[in-house]
């Protein structure tokens, strides 16, 4: 059996937050899930704690996800970190491929985080 892992949602969207970890909970009861509602709040928990995973929304108020994303990046490059973001723009992409972070368009569903998931099942 794995380890448990730890995964970080950033969504300044409270019923976004509570979707991702209800879907996370249903596909592994064992994990654990964070919350940050900011890019600055981010930083802080993953300073605390880094996770095995991180799902950032964009567009948040204060420190959007890629700001966020960026300097996560660089102070944890093997954490993987994925955008989920309804701002499915090219520059939005282009950004997050030259990052090497992985993107997901929201809505968020339960196919699309177990997806996310299954990258981290394997490790």
């Amino acid at each position: 059996m794995t380890p448990a892992k730890t995964v970080l949602i950033v969504d300044d969207s409270r019923v976004s937050r509570m979707m991702a970890r209800q879907y996370i909970a249903g596909l592994h009861a064992d994990w654990i899930v964070e919350e940050a509602g900011t890019g600055e709040e981010s930083l802080a928990k993953a300073r605390a704690t880094p996770p095995d995973l991180i799902l950032m929304d964009v567009n948040m108020p204060g420190m959007g996800g890629i700001a966020a994303a960026e300097q996560l990046r660089q102070e944890f490059p093997a954490i993987p970190i994925s955008l989920l973001t309804a701002n499915v723009q090219t520059a939005t992409r282009e950004r997050a491929a030259q990052l090497g972070i992985g993107f997901m368009e929201k809505p968020i569903t339960e196919a699309r985080i177990a997806q996310l998931l299954a990258t981290l099942e394997a490790v």
